[in-house]
């Protein structure tokens, strides 16, 4: 069955282009206007992704996410003219999966839809198993990542950067070998990204779990035995 994708999106130009090139790629596609009616149609309809605008009227994207966050790992992929770094940064604070920055190419769009549905997919049918290390408790299976006794809300790149640091515990990583290893040949832009999330992973978790190796990369010290 094709994929439906949910797009709240104001500017009623910007409406029409997107579903028009959406329906070519084969996705059903849901259209709302602003916060509110996102949300409603979400519940109504379960969409497999959204696509979401931050200025919207009323609610904002960042809200719209941030309480689509509380229910649900529905892929979110934010549409913005707000191309600053703090605008970005207070996307994946929400957590988005995506960010986009307006204007874009549709070529682009499809892309990073098709890249972000691929990675839901993989990390759905991933094996059960439980990653442990000090006082994290990292369920990929169920998709959730615990300090302590509390659960702690993830993205699914977040997710995905943590495990893989916690999977090779000891080794550094540059920020081209975490594109290459989790994003591959998905990524389109800066490679900076990298940053924006190891920021966002240490604001959840603590600063004390990734290290930052001056001019070359990112690491998770090995866990005495």
């Amino acid at each position: 069955m094709p994929k439906t994708i949910l797009v709240i999106e104001d500017e009623e130009p910007i409406q029409s282009v997107l579903k028009a090139f959406l329906v070519d790629a084969g996705y059903t596609v849901l259209l709302a206007s602003d916060g509110v009616e996102g949300l409603e149609k979400f519940h109504q309809h379960r969409p497999d992704l959204v696509l979401l605008d931050v200025l919207l009227p009323g609610i904002d994207g960042f809200a719209v996410c941030k309480t689509l966050r509380q229910e649900s790992r529905v892929p979110i992929i934010m549409l913005t003219a707000l191309d600053d770094d703090a605008s970005q940064i207070k996307g994946f604070d929400a957590m988005a999966d995506d960010y986009i920055t307006k204007p874009f190419s549709m070529p682009l769009v499809l892309r990073r839809i098709e890249a972000v549905l691929r990675r839901s997919e993989q990390g759905m049918q991933s094996e059960t198993a439980v990653i442990h290390y000090k006082d994290i408790t990292m369920d990929t299976d169920s998709f959730t990542v615990h300090i302590g006794k509390k659960i702690v809300p993830f993205t699914t790149r977040e997710f995905e950067i943590l495990k893989f640091l916690l999977e090779n515990q000891g080794r550094v990583f540059t920020r081209d070998h975490l594109l290459n290893s989790i994003w591959g040949y998905d990524f389109f832009g800066d490679e900076k990204i990298v940053n924006t999330h190891i920021k966002n992973i240490r604001k959840k978790l603590g600063a004390e779990y990734i290290e930052t190796i001056r001019g070359v990369g990112y690491k998770i010290a090995k866990e005495d035995p």
